[in-house]
């Protein structure tokens, strides 16, 4: 029986108050608990992005903001819009932004099954790490489609069940024991439970492909990455 739910709009709810409240120790937990690894997942999602880009790019879950510096680093003409539906993840990437100069990159509170912005208005999309916490995965899926223009491009970087048998077992032995007794340590207890939980009951690759077909997009890739622990899926809106 699961511990949490795993859609609607109690899941929104949840999902907006845990962040708020981790939100100070979330940058520290997060680079610890992956050993750092989550920079290079990061990096790779970036690079993924299209070499030319005509129109800003927007950053759903934006968090604290890593993947936002990260895509400035690497395209550092092009304009970057964060949003998050953490009002205190957004205060502090704000804080961050300030810190590290970094014009061209804002960000602000919102829903991304509701995204504030007019149609086909950004050349690019990225989310990660926060598809999984979407409340209506087809209602995002159809937002993103929406905002992105013709030819567009969609980025998700998700957390997955490893592709391996033998490191999924030490995996989950991890993920499930380790990690919420280490996380306890420093934030909300139930903040990482809820973590692997979660990624259990997200849907696996393939249908993770079919949902965004159906939104409408094509030239579907999914790449897994650290043995199946990460994928990255990307897709194109249509012309």
């Amino acid at each position: 029986m699961p511990e949490f739910t795993h859609s609607g709009e109690d899941k929104k709810k949840y999902v907006q108050k845990m962040f708020d409240d981790i939100s100070s120790r979330y940058d520290f937990l997060n680079h610890f608990l992956s050993l750092g690894i989550d920079f290079y997942w990061r990096k790779q999602l970036v690079k993924s992005l299209p070499k030319f880009l005509n129109q800003p790019i927007l950053d759903v879950a934006t968090g604290t903001g890593d993947v936002g510096f990260e895509i400035k680093k690497q395209f550092p003409h092009t304009k970057v819009i964060g949003l998050d539906y953490s009002h205190k993840m957004v205060d502090i990437c704000r804080k961050k932004i300030d810190e590290r100069n970094t014009p061209g990159f804002t960000v602000i509170q919102g829903d991304g099954e509701n995204l504030p912005f007019e149609n086909k208005e950004f050349s690019a999309l990225t989310i990660s790490f926060g598809f999984r916490n979407i409340g209506h995965y087809s209602r995002a899926l159809s937002e993103f489609y929406r905002v992105l223009e013709d030819g567009g491009t969609l980025h998700i970087l998700e957390f997955a069940e490893p592709s391996s048998k033998l490191f999924g077992a030490v995996y989950r032995w991890y993920f499930n024991t380790i990690l919420p007794r280490i996380g306890a340590l420093f934030s909300r207890s139930d903040a990482y439970r809820y973590l692997p939980e979660s990624v259990e009951h997200f849907p696996p690759r393939d249908d993770l492909s079919v949902m965004i077909k159906n939104a409408g997009f094509f030239d579907i890739d999914i790449k897994d990455m650290t043995l199946g622990v990460v994928t990255l899926a990307t897709a194109k809106k249509r012309i």
